[in-house]
């Protein structure tokens, strides 16, 4: 099964979500379909060279991908949530959205020290939330394996931002769904 071409067949455009002139793209009925979501899981695990000992997933929807990554390469599992969602100490990292501005958190004791960290997530737009969590992991003492990203939304410079970094993405998508 070619998981890029059913996830682009089984996911959804939104217009005005969650603001007027966003074009939101929901995967989630992608991952809702079993066959898809395996084949798209099994793509990420196998997609970063030197391999990883973190699986690490932006809220909310990397969750659903970090968690099934974890679980199919027996490797620890990390949430990094938006800001106000963790108890304790926790470090915290600004970025910029296409349409505002949010905060990232993670608690550096749920990380082992010196981890290779997989992130993941469904959809690169601007690699706002991608880049902070990369320093997120940095600064709690881990390093970047790579990325894992099921679609990124080409024209919004999500690719270029994590120049530096190993990226694997299933599927590059115009940021006009009609083009």
């Amino acid at each position: 099964m070619d998981a890029a071409a059913r996830v682009l067949e089984l996911s959804e455009t939104i217009p005005d979500f969650p603001k007027p002139g966003i074009l939101f793209r929901d995967l989630t009925p992608a991952f809702a379909d079993p066959t898809t979501f395996r084949a798209v899981v099994d793509e990420l695990a196998h997609s970063i060279d030197g391999g990883f000992d973190v699986v690490a997933g932006i809220e909310a929807r990397g969750f659903l991908l970090a968690s099934a990554l974890a679980y199919s390469t027996n490797t620890h599992l990390l949430a990094i949530r938006k800001e106000g969602k963790l108890p304790g100490d926790v470090i915290r990292e600004e970025y910029a959205l296409e349409y505002g501005t949010a905060a990232l958190e993670l608690k550096p004791s749920s990380i082992p020290a010196r981890s290779r960290v997989l992130v993941v997530d469904d959809v690169l737009a601007t690699g706002g939330s991608c880049l902070a969590a990369a320093r997120l992991i940095e600064r709690a003492g881990s390093d970047i394996a790579g990325f894992g990203i099921v679609m990124a939304l080409d024209g919004l410079g999500g690719v270029e931002a994590l120049t530096g970094y190993e990226l694997r993405v299933l599927l590059h998508e115009p940021t006009d769904p009609l083009a």
